[in-house]
């Protein structure tokens, strides 16, 4: 049955039913935000003074939960559980495994519209791309599952007349999970559930605004049948607990989605050997992108124009696919432009419970730095919508276009992680791909054209990990676009790919003569 798995379909909101179904759930949920949730090492559940109070980015007056935070001490237990609970659950066939999985697949499945409904109050999500996030949760689940049926027969070598030779692929050891807000069930889920499934055990370390959603994950892991001790619950400070254990010489590997500067400096520290260390730690990084729409003479404009507008404005262009620059041949441009401004002004900004486009960006900080960016694009281009914000009862910002922006200008270079996207105009398709290619990022592009020269250059030139042509630039699917990128964009991992699970595992060849 698992072979004939797909992917999770869709929500459906223009269907009356679905609508009244989700307005439950939303219910649901709402009756429970305000809880607090303990850490959980072992399985013991452990609740500490110390709280992190995850917010609704909405409704800056209603709490979703307040989660116990962990120390250094705390940490260093959870590491010594991790470590001996490793020693038994690398001996799990992988197949049961594996089987653990897709029974988290089936709960969230039936639960599928209450944890959307959570990611809508604790990350500011509109319904569809709350449901998108769940589902996504889900593929993780079954498409790593699946993958780990193969890999356990490990590759065929071949074996000469005199020995017969065997290569497998076994378990790392202690892996830090350091999940990212924005895709703050998939993403967590997905990288969990890899290191798991390979028979590595996790000290989970979900982002520090959307901890209540990872702790429903625990959960459902639990009910699942996960030992305890194979994942550890332990939110924390990254400074405080996060460079800890990086730093500890049981960890053996970092599995990490955020930003280019904590990607750095995790990558810079776990290359680092402690003493009692006897391995180099391997890091697993997915960080930011700058990516690019190329839009040229031949497109489908109203295609382009969708496709922008949808890129970057998607979940308030809190994804590090968004688009954020739309770059754009002369003979085109202006009728681009003003189709994109059309369709952004059809845009409804208000809180994600009430079903609008657009929602909230992630907290004050990610506010003030969208803000001082809109500051900069007003010097460096021409407002032609949005540039508000709005701190009355969430962190409300209005899909914002800057147009005539040049090349070399910093809105064309550094990642805003909002909802900005900056429209420059290129005389030819190759100063189109030289500006897309000007970023220290590589992580997704896409290209809107109808001649098939311009497809093909682009798909030998256009240096991004994730390329697309005649669509935007969001949106992968598990198994059937692996994600990942080039240059600052992290380590090209490729998750929701055939080869994501080698990361979480070593190749041991045995060799036997006969």
């Amino acid at each position: 049955m698992y072979q004939d798995y797909t992917h999770e379909p869709f929500t459906d909101f223009t269907v009356e039913k679905n609508r009244e179904e989700f307005q439950l759930a939303l219910k649901l949920v709402e009756s429970e935000l305000g809880k607090e949730y303990p850490l959980i090492i072992g399985g013991e559940r452990i609740t500490t003074e110390a709280k992190i109070i995850s917010e609704n980015p909405s409704n800056k007056e209603q709490i979703v939960g307040a989660v116990s935070k962990a120390n250094q001490h705390l940490a260093e237990q959870a590491m010594q559980v991790a470590d001996k609970t490793f020693n038994t659950w690398k001996k799990w066939r992988p197949e049961v495994r594996a089987d653990i999985l897709f029974r988290a697949a089936a709960i969230v499945r039936r639960r599928k519209h209450e944890f959307s409904a959570y990611l809508v109050y604790e990350a500011g999500k509109p319904w569809k791309e709350a449901d998108a996030d769940t589902a996504e949760a889900i593929d993780f689940l079954e498409y790593y599952g699946r993958q780990m049926l193969g890999l356990k027969k490990g590759f065929p070598v071949k074996s000469r007349k005199i020995e017969k030779n065997k290569l497998a692929y076994i378990p790392l050891g202690v892996g830090v999970v350091i999940s990212p807000w924005n895709f703050a069930f998939a993403i967590m889920a997905g990288m969990t559930s890899a290191a798991l499934v390979a028979g590595n055990t996790v000290l989970l370390k979900p982002a520090s605004t959307t901890p209540v959603v990872a702790y429903k994950f625990i959960e459902v892991l639990e009910e699942a049948g996960l030992p305890d001790g194979v994942v550890n619950y332990i939110p924390g400070s990254g400074a405080e607990v996060g460079d800890y254990l990086v730093d500890h010489p049981r960890t053996r590997f970092i599995s990490f989605t955020g930003s280019r500067e904590v990607g750095i400096r995790i990558y810079e520290r776990a290359a680092k050997v402690h003493p009692g260390q006897i391995w180099l730690k391997r890091v697993v990084a997915e960080m930011g992108g700058k990516d690019t729409i190329v839009v040229d003479h031949t497109a489908d404009l109203d295609l382009a124009a969708q496709s922008i507008v949808q890129s970057a404005f998607g979940f308030s262009g809190q994804k590090c696919s968004a688009c954020s620059r739309a770059v754009i041949h002369e003979d085109v441009y202006d009728e681009v432009l003003e189709k994109s401004i059309a369709l952004t002004k059809e845009l409804t900004v208000g809180n994600p419970v009430d079903d609008t486009n657009m929602g909230p960006v992630n907290d004050q900080g990610a506010f003030d730095k969208v803000m001082s960016y809109i500051a900069i694009g007003k010097e460096e281009g021409r407002l032609v919508t949005g540039g508000e914000g709005d701190l009355t009862n969430g962190y409300f910002i209005q899909p914002t276009i800057f147009a005539d922006v040049d090349e070399n200008a910093r809105l064309m270079k550094e990642e805003i992680f909002g909802p900005v996207v900056a429209f420059c105009k290129v005389k030819d398709f190759d100063h189109a791909l030289e500006v897309a290619n000007n970023t220290e990022y590589g992580l997704t592009g896409a290209v809107i054209s109808n001649k098939r020269e311009h497809i093909e250059k682009a798909r030998e030139e256009f240096h991004v990990g994730n390329l697309y042509f005649n669509r935007g630039c969001t949106g992968a699917i598990v198994g059937y676009h692996p994600f990942g990128g080039f240059n600052m964009s992290g380590t090209d991992s490729k998750a929701g790919g055939p080869d994501y699970l080698l990361h979480f595992t070593q190749g041991k060849l045995t060799t036997e003569q006969l």
